[in-house]
């Protein structure tokens, strides 16, 4: 098959469409051709050298795919070939094949075409794990998500007007707060021109978020927890603002917070395997309902795989940019 390595680390141009050997299925796993897979900001930090795929896994990027079932393994069942299925990975979404383990699949949902469902597993099993499962965001709290035209973003804002949530968002173009408007987002705060801890005082009457969902890590800590109501959860999801802050113990103790931080791609296939679970069972009737969908900004052939990251780090798009294997 064909794959996007990364010989050496360094810029966009260091990946690479390459003939690798085919993935070989194991106990519990699943082969799926994949007909598309999307770019999160992993994939730049793993084409960067910052980033290791955990061990075992497959050395290509790619968190997530969609396409369809070649070869079921031993051990496997409720799975056929032919089966058109998305899938969340630990590595390997940049390749024509990839093996998964079985508790991973997802099945396409109704009313969404199997390239453009590509653009849900990392997100949705983001958030739904962070902002539902450990944050337990109710109907009538506020809701912050920090980049909220991103994939996550975007996903997030769906899922939280879902469950009757008041959302918040910030970004940094007027067309961006427009588009999460347009998703449903009730708040909406330009980070380059605003200060979002004040903004969102003013519009909850001096209460703050319930829930913050946020990518930035160090340079958003104490405003994050200056922005929480009491009793507020702040889950941290990225590293995007660095890795080192200093925290107001004081202030998170005035505020009865939380702060959770956690990642997916490294997590043991059981807990994975949980949260798909929850997500087929929460999520996938709002999906196939249309009350949620993906975002996808546009759609590029998986060898130009280097464009996809370019765009990406530049952060010039709205949802998700989708790899397509090529056919």
């Amino acid at each position: 098959m064909y794959a996007i390595t990364i010989p050496e680390p360094g810029g966009p141009e260091a990946l690479v469409w390459d003939e690798v050997p085919d993935p070989v299925v194991g106990e519990g796993e699943v082969l799926v051709d994949v007909v598309a897979t999307a770019v999160n900001r992993a994939d730049i930090l793993q084409r960067q050298g910052f980033y290791d795929p955990p061990p075992g896994t497959s050395p290509y990027p790619g968190l997530e795919c969609s396409g369809r079932v070649a070869q079921v393994g031993p051990g496997v069942s409720g799975w056929a070939v032919g089966d058109e299925v998305c899938a969340l990975l630990s590595g390997g979404g940049y390749a024509e094949k990839v093996a998964v383990p079985a508790g991973q699949l997802l099945p396409v949902p109704e009313g969404v075409s199997v390239e453009r469902a590509a653009a849900l597993p990392e997100v949705v099993c983001t958030v739904w794990s962070n902002v539902f499962m450990i944050a337990h965001l109710r109907p009538g709290e506020t809701f912050l998500v920090h980049g909220g035209s991103s994939g996550i973003g975007t996903m997030a804002i769906q899922l939280a007007k879902a469950v009757g949530a008041k959302v918040a968002v910030t970004a940094g173009t007027k067309e961006k707060l427009e588009r999460c408007a347009e998703l449903g987002a009730d708040i909406l705060i330009n980070y380059r021109e605003q200060d979002f801890v004040a903004e969102l005082r003013e519009a909850t009457d001096g209460k703050g978020a319930d829930v913050i969902l946020d990518n930035m890590g160090a340079k958003y800590l104490n405003r994050n927890v200056q922005a929480l109501a009491v009793n507020g959860r702040l889950v941290i999801i990225g590293m995007q603002g660095g890795v080192k802050g200093e925290l107001n113990i004081g202030a998170l103790l005035a505020k009865r917070g939380a702060i959770t931080a956690t990642t997916l791609r490294a997590r043991p296939v059981e807990e994975k395997a949980a949260i798909v679970a929850a997500v087929r069972e929460h999520v996938w009737p709002l999906v196939s309902a249309g009350h949620v969908r993906p975002v996808i900004d546009r759609e590029i052939p998986m060898p130009d795989a280097a464009e996809a990251h370019r765009i990406v780090e530049d952060s010039s798009h709205i949802g998700k940019v989708l790899l397509v294997t090529p056919r």
